[in-house]
């Protein structure tokens, strides 16, 4: 019994003396400390990065290749990415200037060559993207190069240099004469010039090299609205979204025919699509706001998206007058917006462009919304169930692009409102220019 009592004795010892060690453990500040994460490297913010991009979280993206960007700021790539980045979040000078500082590292880095172009054609900044295509061509290694000198010939055509454009486009075609591309790029500098028809047959040429190609059908849809074919024109511009859903210039066309007949919501549908597959085009924003703004009348709240869209054109195109007295217009409908109202009616009344009828216009709204301003609050509006309810339209009606008929292509076209921003209502919104 002693030797079992001893055991006892010493096993509650040894506890006790372990209780004690613990104790000392959770007071001590080093053993307690948090074990720090292992700083990730460049690799694996990279991978971060990119990974993020393909799910659509630029602003996570963002931040990885702005990470890595502090440990390699020499690196082209990362500028490059940073330069998708900012396109897909909308930021065309931004991304400008992430592609300019690639092309300062690396002034043979192709990707950023294509990019950097594209980019100052969307900015209207044609002689700077002839200027860097020009340039790269001089090198004896792209004097042929196919995509160089294809876009070489945009640049040339959205300058109007026909001749030259027609030249860069058949340079194209001496080396590699199926090059569907290069016909459509000749396509639509006929087009431009007015040639419909010759512009139409050598669409079909682009057509019979590759029949899967979007563009083609999309061009072929400018081509048909131009000679007054609507229908066919706009089962061009389905044919182009058929073939990819993604496509966002046949989107956009298709919803500025929408637009072109009042269908607002049908319209808002398709251009909302487009601006989220293009977030760097203005002319799409535009058709867009126009979209929400003619259907502010029966919904103020339209108004507003309307006016925060208009912004979005003014974030790519800063003076662009239709969106400055566009905003004015639609932050008017709603007085959750009539501050922002007030600012852009005085900077729309201030434009060149704004005749004296407009500022007359625009004096009056501005006298009315500061009125109202000064009222009292209004009664409690009746709960929405208080309210007789509106006839529900006929579930699955058909949009007017389902129904154009050959009557309805002969209307007479709406007449854009003027530049100095008269209410677009009750007259359509002007239908933005096709996109090629």
């Amino acid at each position: 019994m002693k030797s079992l009592r001893i055991a006892g004795l010493s096993v509650a010892a040894a506890l006790s003396a372990c209780t004690t060690v613990q104790e000392e453990v959770k007071k001590d500040p080093v053993l307690t400390a948090p074990v720090k994460a292992k700083e990730k490297t460049t690799q694996e913010l990279f991978q971060d990065g990119v990974a993020a991009f393909d799910a659509g979280k630029y602003d996570v993206a963002k931040t990885a290749f702005t990470a890595v960007s502090k440990k390699a700021p020499q690196s082209v790539g990362l500028q490059f990415n940073l330069g998708l980045v900012a396109e897909k979040q909308g930021q065309l000078a931004e991304a400008v200037g992430y592609y300019e500082a690639a092309h300062k590292l690396d002034p043979k880095h192709k990707p950023t060559l294509l990019n950097l172009g594209r980019a100052y054609r969307l900015q209207d900044r044609f002689d700077d993207a002839i200027a860097l295509y020009e340039a790269a061509l001089k090198d004896p290694a792209n004097e042929y190069d196919v995509e160089l000198n294809n876009n070489l010939a945009v640049a040339y055509r959205l300058s109007k240099k026909y001749a030259e454009a027609e030249a860069a486009a058949r340079k194209v075609l001496a080396r590699t004469k199926d090059n569907p591309d290069a016909y459509k790029n000749l396509a639509l500098i006929y087009f431009d010039q007015g040639n419909f028809r010759l512009a139409e047959f050598i669409s079909a040429n682009a057509r019979k090299l590759d029949d899967k190609d979007p563009g083609v059908y999309n061009n072929l849809g400018l081509i048909y609205l131009k000679i007054d074919d609507r229908r066919t024109a706009l089962g061009q511009f389905q044919k182009a979204v058929e073939l990819n859903k993604n496509f966002a210039p046949g989107l956009f066309n298709i919803g500025a025919m929408a637009l072109s007949y009042r269908d607002y919501e049908g319209a808002e549908k398709v251009l909302g699509r487009a601006t989220e597959l293009d977030p760097t085009s203005y002319e799409g924003f535009l058709a867009y706001a126009w979209a929400l703004d003619g259907q502010k009348g029966r919904d103020p709240k339209k108004g507003l998206k309307a006016g925060e869209t208009f912004e979005r054109v003014l974030a790519i195109k800063p003076e662009q007058p239709d969106a400055i007295c566009g905003a004015a217009w639609a932050y008017a409908a709603d007085k959750g917006g009539w501050e922002r109202a007030l600012k852009f009616f005085e900077t729309c009344k201030g434009l060149k462009s704004t005749t004296a009828q407009d500022q007359q216009l625009i004096d009056n709204k501005v006298k009315g919304i500061l009125a109202m301003q000064k009222q009292p609050a209004a009664a409690p509006q009746p709960k929405p169930e208080d309210k007789p309810k509106p006839a529900a339209a006929p579930a699955g009606g058909p949009s007017l692009l389902d129904k154009v008929t050959d009557d309805a292509a002969k209307e007479e076209a709406a007449q854009p409102p003027p530049a100095g921003g008269t209410p677009p209502a009750p007259a359509p919104a002007p239908a933005p220019p096709p996109a090629k």
